[in-house]
């Protein structure tokens, strides 16, 4: 059976016609033009697609509390506002043709600054667990604690004929509020280290500017303390002192460009140093009592000034009445005196005469008592005696 196939086989063969070889060339060459035609078609599309999913990478979201800055080839792009993306979708040239930095600049950040406060076992600072005993040191450690020299009061000098002031010391605690206001002055002038996969940029850069706020907010505490004594500092103008290091922070940040806005400064602990607490707490008292001294003199004084302001006034009101009555007394008797001179005129002895009666009759309807003792002829002197001690149911006539 196996002989009969092979011989089939053989027969099959010779009928066929002989092969050439450019067949078998053509039929390769058809092959590879099909395999060519698929891949450019497919290279084609896996380009699209590419050039499809690098323009959608283009796509950047900046947030509502962000701005955007869009370098391309490094520069800034844009002019004026444009400079600017605002919250939304935007679409740019993705990397490397363009860069979109987002800068939050709604974000308030809070800076503690202790640079100024006295050194501190980690005992004493952590809110739980055991406190250890705190260990006062005989004197301060300029090393180890921190402080701020202020002004204190003003006094003459006798040598080289200058005039000075002692200073004081005082320990405080600061915390900054602060946020970036113009983004594009902060990009050009303030130092961001780059940003590794994972990090958030917010995050980056407060620890990147923390160094340098750091260091110029302590310059502007140093500066400023010294233009305020340690009770303005510690009690009385808190208020203007912190205001101070505000006005001379901002300008520092201001003069170094940097587009960050001091929203608020404030000292949240201050005192003197620890080493004369019990000599601090005696001069308070003695301030306290030479205050209430100085309050209650001035009590007095205006008590007095305003008792002797009163006894002007009566007296003055009293001088005023007096006048008023001699003034009034004086033009009634100048307006008598007018009426009687024509008659006076004519009969000068008469109304002299009249007048002496009119007043002789005027003090006898006054007397409380009349004594009328009558001439006697013939005798050569007369005694008269008063009796002083009246009879106490008698009264004036005034009184009646």
């Amino acid at each position: 059976m196996k002989e009969q196939n092979q011989e089939n086989n053989k027969d099959l063969q010779r009928s066929l016609p002989p092969k050439r070889p450019g067949d078998e060339l053509d039929a390769a060459g058809k092959s590879l033009s099909e395999a060519l035609r698929i891949s450019f078609i497919i290279l084609k599309a896996i380009m699209v697609v590419l050039v499809i999913i690098f323009l959608a990478s283009g796509f950047r979201t900046v947030g509502s509390d962000e701005r955007a800055l869009v370098l391309r080839f490094g520069k800034i792009r844009g002019i004026g506002e444009e400079r600017l993306l605002g919250p939304g979708l935007h679409w740019v040239f993705p990397y490397p043709i363009d860069e979109i930095i987002k800068i939050p600049v709604e974000k308030k950040v809070n800076m503690p600054i202790d640079s100024f406060w006295y050194f501190q076992h980690p005992s004493e600072i952590l809110p739980e667990g055991p406190k250890q005993r705190t260990h006062i040191p005989e004197k301060l450690n300029p090393i180890l604690d921190g402080y701020c020299i202020t002004r204190g009061e003003k006094h003459s000098q006798t040598v080289a004929g200058t005039t000075g002031s002692d200073y004081n010391i005082v320990h405080s605690k600061w915390q900054i509020t602060y946020q970036i206001d113009e983004p594009e002055r902060f990009f050009r002038n303030v130092y961001v280290r780059d940003i590794k996969p994972g990090e958030s940029y917010f995050d980056v850069i407060t620890e990147s500017i923390t160094p340098l706020l750091k260091d110029l907010v302590e310059d502007a505490v140093a500066s400023a303390m010294l233009n305020y004594t340690i009770d303005e500092v510690l009690f009385e103008q808190v208020a203007r002192v912190t205001e101070h290091v505000r006005r001379a922070l901002q300008k520092n940040l201001d003069d170094a460009e940097s587009g960050i806005k001091v929203l608020s400064v404030q000292l949240t602990e201050k005192t003197w140093p620890r080493q004369v607490d019990d000599a601090f707490w005696a001069s308070i008292k003695a301030s306290q009592e030479s205050q209430k001294a100085i309050s209650e003199a001035r009590t007095y004084a205006d008590k007095t000034l305003i008792e002797a302001a009163g006894l002007a006034e009566e007296k003055i009101s009293q001088a005023q009445a007096y006048r008023t009555k001699v003034v009034a007394d004086a033009r009634a008797s100048a307006d008598y005196l007018r009426e009687i001179l024509p008659e006076y005129r004519k009969r000068p002895e008469l109304v002299l005469q009249e007048i002496y009666q009119d007043a002789l009759e005027y003090a006898l309807n006054n007397a409380d008592e009349k004594m009328i003792v009558k001439p006697t002829e013939g005798t050569k002197g007369r005694e008269i005696w008063f009796e002083f001690g009246r009879d106490p149911t008698l009264k004036p006539k005034s009184e009646k």
